[in-house]
């Protein structure tokens, strides 16, 4: 007996219709997107938990997480601006820049540093004593490998005695948490560990899973699934998402053409380099020089350097 076309292909559409909104449904926004991770942040209790792990305190004595402007202020004209993901302030006065980064920086660890001393350094107003200068921390955290000869996936940068290795100011220190290190899963483990597995959490599974480790995890995941929910914020995670892809195949693009660029303007010269060469040994007489040369590249190289042309 044949099947109607018809049913066949109604029953097509219902399935193609189903798993879009099963996808729909399963859809969820990664904290590693600079949007999302700053969504989070606005929520106090989150703020206030990731800043307790990171510290190694108790919840409890973190109080008063106030966010600040995230531009830093120029001090001239020629001055650059520093724009910060998210500045906290905590009620000691102490701050704290978080900054997250998914894709690899040549000069990270300079502008960490660069944004670390701005932020100290306008701290202090004029005619004021160095007393008043409070704690500053930058924390990175960061979705690549930043230091790719350990598998240290957390450390503490302070200022220290390069013999003694003894600390000798806290009053600006980096965290640097790479999420790609992250170690196999144990028990009981530290909160920081817990809170890094989240903001490198990949699927609604992952972070179903980690919901069902303590009630911090678990607020924080309700606040991702209702953030994911509002069709406002998903437009504008997708369109932040877009941004970064579009820059990273420009930039892709962008290298691709320069080694082929490099490639061609190699061979070029190489090509002028042996050219001359041929000139000034034809202009000796030395034809059994240009013969070798051209089957041993070694004495070809030997030449060149002899006649400066390598």
């Amino acid at each position: 007996m044949k099947e109607n076309k018809k049913s066949v292909s109604t029953r097509k559409v219902s399935s193609h219709c189903k798993t879009s909104k099963e996808k729909q449904e399963d859809f969820i926004m990664l904290p590693t997107v600079d949007f999302c991770f700053k969504e989070l942040m606005q929520n106090d209790n989150i703020r206030k938990n990731i800043i307790a792990a990171l510290l190694n305190v108790p919840p409890s004595e973190v109080e008063n997480t106030e966010l600040m402007p995230t531009i830093l202020r120029k001090e001239s004209k020629d001055d650059k601006y520093g724009i910060l993901d998210v500045r906290v302030k905590l009620k000691s006065g102490e701050q704290i820049d978080f900054e997250m980064q998914v894709e690899a920086f040549d000069c990270w660890a300079n502008r960490s540093v660069y944004y670390l001393s701005k932020m100290y350094a306008c701290e202090i107003k004029e005619g004021e004593g160095y007393d008043c200068l409070k704690k500053c921390i930058h924390v990175s955290i960061l979705a690549y490998n930043h230091f790719p000869d350990d598998k240290e996936c957390y450390r503490r940068i302070v200022f220290c005695d390069a013999k003694t290795g003894k600390e000798y100011t806290d009053i600006m220190e980096m965290h640097i948490l790479e999420l790609s290190k992250l170690p196999p899963e144990e028990k009981n483990e530290t909160s920081l560990l817990q809170w890094m597995r989240f903001l490198g959490g990949k699927t609604r599974k992952d972070f179903e899973k980690m919901a069902k480790k303590n009630s911090e995890l678990e607020e924080a995941y309700d606040v991702l699934d209702k953030l994911s929910a509002d069709e406002k914020k998903r437009l504008e995670y997708e369109t932040r998402q877009r941004a970064i892809r579009d820059y990273n195949i420009g930039m892709l693009t962008a290298e691709r053409r320069g080694i082929e660029n490099g490639r061609k303007i190699g061979i070029e010269e190489g090509r002028a380099e042996i050219n001359q060469l041929i000139l000034e040994l034809s202009k000796l007489g030395r034809t059994e020089d240009i013969t070798k040369a051209a089957a041993d590249k070694e004495y070809q190289r030997k030449l060149l350097k002899e006649f400066g042309l390598h």
